[in-house]
């Protein structure tokens, strides 16, 4: 039998063999509310697994729940009753009051969750006790916050409110009613900055505020081995996205760096494709030692790629994923480096599905209509992604909280996501296994 014969023969025994996704939180069928992850920048997972934290609107408005995953037992932390706070992805929300979607962030080692309720930072711990921390100044947008990995620090990022002044009902467009305006463009043409405003968690003490001049932040995240390291990112660049999207703050030295740049060295295997500045990058991430930043995006009028940027011989590696992977999917990874996604890969008998999706636009070139979670081993030096198809996710990708969004579980041996197959969004996993394609 030929190499030939014999891979397209593991294919096809492997689309055969593909797992089912398990329910792990969300309605029932007689019942109908969303539930969902926290965003992939912090985990939803207490750090030994046992508690899994989401956000559900089951009484009618977006709470924070965590789930004993032993005893099933599930318990409502926060007690928001006016809706969703207005803040980057959830655009059409109301202004100054709400939950922020956005703003809930986990610190897994100590299971504490901080949070966004009206014009008040606040944390929750597993009793319940809601303290308020400070409060956001007026005429400020918040996104996705991040605390950092000793506890100490909370990290809220926020953008001159001018960014998104706007009525989401008549200049809005799309399911999620995002400005009709470029927000990039306005930040440079208005001269709007963004600030890296830094609390203590335990006081509530604004320790300092880093004003970024001319940049829209939603993605920050401290560097896992030290804190006054801060990535962050400027959003939906109107331009030179592939030099623009990832950025890191050096606290000690106070300098704003520039990570992913122009260049013909790239290592791994690009299929030719330098960095330019009209690529396009997204979803970066630490690894644990923080010495690793991995993001994934697309070369200009080229494949989708994944990447990896190493902090201490400023190397990059990128890999250009085959030409018939055209379904966007976004890259996370586990402790040891391993990445999942929920697209990308595809059977070559696949037929996607097609459907409309506002968040389509914008200089990423590929359809939101992944259908598989993939376990995905990168082998960086010899420019090589190993893909374990693992279950179809089922998700219909329409709107921001439908996106699957995968994350490990602390152990690796567990993938969890979101999928709205019907009209729910509810919270399902699937268990790794080994074999690739």
């Amino acid at each position: 039998m030929s190499k030939f014969v014999a891979r397209n023969q593991k294919k096809r025994d492997m689309k055969n063999s593909i797992g089912q996704r398990q329910l792990i939180c969300g309605c029932t069928d007689e019942q109908h509310f969303d539930t969902q992850l926290l965003y992939f920048t912090c985990s939803s997972l207490s750090s030994d697994d046992k508690r899994l934290y989401v956000i559900s609107n089951r009484d009618g408005h977006p709470n924070v729940y965590v789930k004993d995953l032993v005893t099933n037992e599930e318990r409502q932390l926060t007690h928001n009753t006016k809706g969703i706070l207005k803040s980057y992805v959830y655009f059409d929300g109301t202004l100054n009051e709400g939950l922020g979607k956005a703003s809930v962030s986990l610190d897994s080692k100590r299971d504490v969750v901080y949070f966004i309720q009206d014009d008040c930072i606040c944390k929750v711990e597993l009793d319940g006790n809601v303290v308020v921390l400070n409060h956001v100044p007026d005429n400020r947008m918040t996104a996705f916050t991040h605390v950092s990995d000793d506890g100490r620090l909370l990290c809220v990022p926020m953008t001159d409110g001018r960014c998104l002044d706007y009525d989401p009902e008549t200049e809005g467009s799309g399911l999620d009613k995002r400005p009709v305006y470029n927000i990039d463009q306005r930040v440079q043409d208005e001269r709007l900055s963004s600030y890296l405003c830094i609390y203590d968690t335990a006081t509530g003490v604004l320790k300092y505020e880093k004003r970024v001049p001319l940049c829209w932040i939603t993605h920050v995240q401290f560097n896992p081995a030290d804190p006054d390291i801060i990535m962050y990112n400027h959003e939906w660049p109107c331009r030179d996205c592939g030099i623009r999207r990832i950025w890191l703050y050096n606290h000690h030295t106070d300098e704003t760096i520039r990570v992913r740049t122009e260049g013909t060295d790239t290592l791994g295997d690009t299929k030719g494709y330098a960095r330019k500045a009209a690529d396009w990058v997204c979803h970066e991430m630490w690894s644990d030692d923080g010495n690793i930043i991995i993001y994934h995006g697309g070369y200009e009028n080229g494949p989708a790629m994944v990447g990896r940027y190493d902090m201490r011989t400023r190397q990059y590696w990128e890999i250009a994923l085959p030409e018939e992977y055209k379904s966007y999917g976004h890259f996370t990874m586990d402790h040891q480096q391993t990445l999942c996604c929920d697209g990308y890969f595809k059977f070559l008998d696949d037929v996607a599905v097609v459907r409309e999706n506002s968040t389509d636009n914008g200089p990423d070139p590929h359809k939101k209509d992944g259908a598989y979670i993939s376990r995905v081993i990168p082998m960086w030096e010899e420019g090589v992604l190993r893909w374990i198809p693992l279950c179809k996710h089922e998700s219909d990708w329409l709107g921001q909280d439908a996106h699957p969004h995968p994350v490990y579980n602390h152990g690796g041996n567990r993938i969890y996501f979101n999928s709205r197959s019907e009209r729910d969004i509810k919270v399902y996993y699937t268990d790794v296994k080994a074999e690739s394609v």
